[in-house]
């Protein structure tokens, strides 16, 4: 499914950040940064011309050749690896920050890989999340899993019991006005989630 979204010549999602990380990336430690389900690489590129050390991981290599030229066109540098999510092992306190924006996975999944994500980051390393909550399905936006997959939507409760190792910065659902690319447009009812790992005492 992804590679042949991915394979259009346009930037499907399109190749400005998300809203919610650019107006959030102060909050970023800038050093080593885990994106995931990254796509075709608008929050790496994004991230790296903010001098952020970027890894990239998505199952598409389809949209990860893309994510490569966005940077090279950008003058930017960013890593890749294709991946699966469901059994990606992102390491121990390997990462300063780690951005997950739009990353749907079967529930079962998500819990299991924000379990590792929370080790994964250093002491006092952020992870900012933004994703499409339930409600999203009573608004006219376009985004976010279709009905019958209601399992891969998020919501503030279950990513502060999923994440309950890290220290909550920001969490609130909300509907905001989406403009990215053909599949991310108008109302987006969206959970945003900001948190850190505490440092080391």
């Amino acid at each position: 499914m992804w590679d042949e979204r991915y394979s259009s010549t346009d930037f499907v999602y399109g190749e400005a950040p998300n809203e919610f990380l650019r107006d959030n990336v102060e909050r970023l430690p800038v050093g080593r940064t885990l994106c995931l389900a990254e796509g075709e690489g608008r929050n790496a590129v994004f991230l790296a011309a903010a001098g952020h050390d970027v890894l990239a991981v998505d199952q598409s290599s389809v949209g990860l050749e893309k994510a490569r030229r966005l940077a090279a066109s950008r003058g930017v540098e960013i890593r890749t690896e294709v991946a699966d999510l469901a059994i990606f092992d992102p390491g121990e306190a390997v990462w300063d920050a780690v951005v997950s924006i739009s990353a749907h996975l079967p529930s079962i999944i998500r819990r299991d890989l924000h379990r590792r994500v929370a080790r994964a980051l250093r002491p006092s390393g952020v992870l900012i999340l933004e994703a499409y909550t339930l409600a999203q399905h009573g608004t006219a936006g376009t985004g976010g899993p279709p009905p019958g997959q209601e399992d891969m939507l998020m919501s503030l409760a279950a990513l502060r019991e999923e994440l309950a190792d890290l220290e909550e910065l920001h969490g609130v659902e909300l509907v905001r006005e989406v403009n990215e690319g053909a599949f991310h447009k108008g109302p987006g009812a969206v959970v945003q989630f900001i948190a850190r790992r505490p440092a080391e005492g």
